[in-house]
């Protein structure tokens, strides 16, 4: 016969340990009540593990349980906070696949030129008028800078962009500047151009386009790329870094306002990464930052010794690095194997746009990222450019022995059927500009043509591939609201209500796993956010009515009611 003491050893340690004579180990004190618990039948998981739940507990920074009412509501106490849905529906907090939130900082307080629904503008005139008007309401003294963005030629009557000319009808003695609504092109006056020392005799820079007067070669005040970026970075960046920091501070509560619960800087100078670590370690942000540094804003040596944060300080990390291969479609500067059915005044019958970036300095580099494990974005619009993005992974990865880099192709709108099966065989994560077809496929399908147009953004195509990929907004070209761009992904419908591509639409349930779970795949944060599972951050979102079962056509009128991020409330609808 066995012994007692062998009997209770196959229970409990601590059952045994009673039973052979020694002092039964202490119990472990119980944990103290929940914080929060939110209660109803539209709970939206995003983990099949835990469908059908009805209630979610949270502690702390943490989800602490996911399950029945009846089960949940017991880790309850006295000053737990208790939220009943009704009607309306919780799902994982937004994740920012691709933005830029420092550019969404520096625009707060300039001049918004943006169309219908974004901004009021529908005409030159509009812009002039709008420009003048801030001039006047702010006295702004001679030789002040003078900055607007959102100005999209494809949506005002003249279907150009403003010159220097128009702008010069606001002022010559300001320097005006305006970011396009792509962020790849701007527009300025006279006195810009003398301010940076501009003229005829100004060669185009590498990677970039001054456009100029028919027949001179005086700047007509257009400038694509790298030449814009001398007026946008060069000049938008000129903000002292406590007022900086009060404005990325303003930009984050504004995305909080859109249920995003982690953001993306997908472009990032040095000098923004020191004044946003030095702001979070001071005051932790309320939602999660990570920034991916430009590399050509980075020295040799810098790029040499890079290597990205692998946790969060005070809600901000660096997640690695971003390139920049071409321009975009909607300012008809993305780079095309094929040329555009359409492409900009005066361009040949031939023209294919162009690389922003030394293709074979990108290889090098990128193979030199990944060799060290360091996460990579590469934009990349046209297919010429995605050719040299995959290209460039291709040379970096043993297929045979594949690492986990993830590599990202942001944007990816221009995508080829062929492309995909490189695309899953090299790991490589497309995050498609989703928001697109309402925006600008009406334009898109001058500019390419029907068949390229309708396979922009090919994330069905993607799906049925089971590769992963993401979608985003990409703000502040157009603004981060998650709602209106799993609208457009689902529904794909232009302005004029065309709709684009109708066989790469994708349901509810798939849009809404590119913006949680997808995008925290993308991240390499798929263990602790993304879904509603016990054990992983509290970051969550009330909505005004489930996603999953509301009529697709009025997603987008779907409002966020309360964002959770780390277990706080950041946002809540008064």
């Amino acid at each position: 016969m066995k012994s007692m003491c062998k009997i209770v050893q196959a229970t409990t340690a601590a059952a045994w340990l009673a039973g052979c004579g020694a002092e039964p180990a202490p119990e472990a004190p119980p944990e103290p009540p929940a914080d929060l618990v939110i209660v109803g039948e539209h709970i939206v998981t995003m983990d099949e593990a835990f469908a059908g739940a009805t209630a979610v507990a949270v502690r702390g920074e943490r989800i602490a349980a996911v399950g029945d009412a009846d089960e949940v509501l017991p880790l309850a106490g006295p000053d737990t906070r208790t939220v009943e849905l009704g009607d309306r529906a919780l799902t994982p907090g937004f994740i920012d696949a691709h933005g830029h939130v420092s550019f969404v900082a520096r625009l707060i307080d300039f001049v918004n030129l943006s169309s219908p629904p974004v901004g009021p503008v529908r005409n030159m005139d509009d812009i002039v008028r709008l420009l003048a008007k801030r001039v006047a309401e702010r006295e702004l003294p001679a030789g002040e800078w003078l900055f607007g963005y959102g100005y999209d030629d494809s949506l005002i009557a003249e279907n150009r962009h403003p010159t220097r000319d128009d702008l010069d009808r606001v002022s010559l003695e300001h320097p005006i500047a305006l970011m396009h609504v792509s962020g790849h092109l701007a527009a300025v006056n006279s006195a810009a151009l003398a301010a940076v020392g501009m003229d005829g005799s100004t060669p185009d820079p590498d990677g970039g386009v001054i456009r100029r007067r028919p027949g001179t070669n005086e700047p007509n005040g257009v400038m694509e790329e790298t030449a814009a970026a001398t007026f946008t970075l060069g000049q938008f960046g000129q903000i002292d870094a406590e007022r900086y920091e009060a404005q990325l501070r303003r930009a984050l509560d504004y995305h909080a306002a859109f249920g995003i619960t982690t953001v993306q800087d997908g472009g990032a100078i040095p000098p923004d990464v020191a004044v946003m670590r030095a702001a979070a370690g001071r005051e932790p942000f309320p939602v999660d930052v990570v920034a991916y540094v430009f590399v050509s804003t980075l020295s040799d040596g810098a790029i040499d010794e890079f290597v990205a944060d692998s946790a969060y300080t005070g809600g901000f990390r660096v997640g690695g690095v971003k390139f920049g291969l071409d321009g975009s479609p909607q300012g008809r500067t993305a780079w095309l194997s094929q040329p555009y059915a359409e492409g900009p005044d005066n361009a040949p019958d031939d023209y294919v746009a162009y690389p922003t970036y030394d293709i074979d300095t990108y290889k090098r580099q990128v193979a030199g990222f990944i060799g060290r494990g360091v996460p990579v974005l590469v934009h990349a619009n046209g297919d010429a450019a995605i050719d040299a993005m995959i290209e460039g992974v291709a040379g970096a990865v043993d297929a045979d022995a594949l690492p986990d880099h993830r590599s990202v192709i942001i944007h990816a709108q221009l995508t080829r059927a062929d492309q995909l099966p490189l695309v899953k065989a090299l790991g490589i994560v497309p995050s498609y500009y989703a928001a697109h077809p309402f925006f600008w496929g009406d334009w898109h399908r001058r500019s390419f043509g029907e068949e390229r147009a309708a396979f922009i953004s090919p994330m069905k195509a993607t799906l049925e591939q089971d590769i992963p990929f993401t979608i985003h907004n990409d703000a502040p070209v157009v603004p981060p609201d998650i709602m209106r761009l799993v609208h457009i992904a689902v529904n794909r419908t232009t302005r004029s209500g065309h709709v684009l591509g109708a066989d790469q639409r994708l349901s509810a349930p798939e849009a809404l796993h590119a913006v949680t779970l997808g995008a925290a795949y993308q991240y390499f944060e798929e263990d602790t956010k993304g879904s509603i599972t016990p054990g992983k951050r509290a970051d969550l979102v009330i909505l005004g009515e489930n996603p999953l079962t509301a009529d697709p056509a009025t997603l987008a009128d779907i409002p966020v009611i309360e964002t959770f991020a780390r277990g706080k409330s950041v946002f809540r609808l008064e």
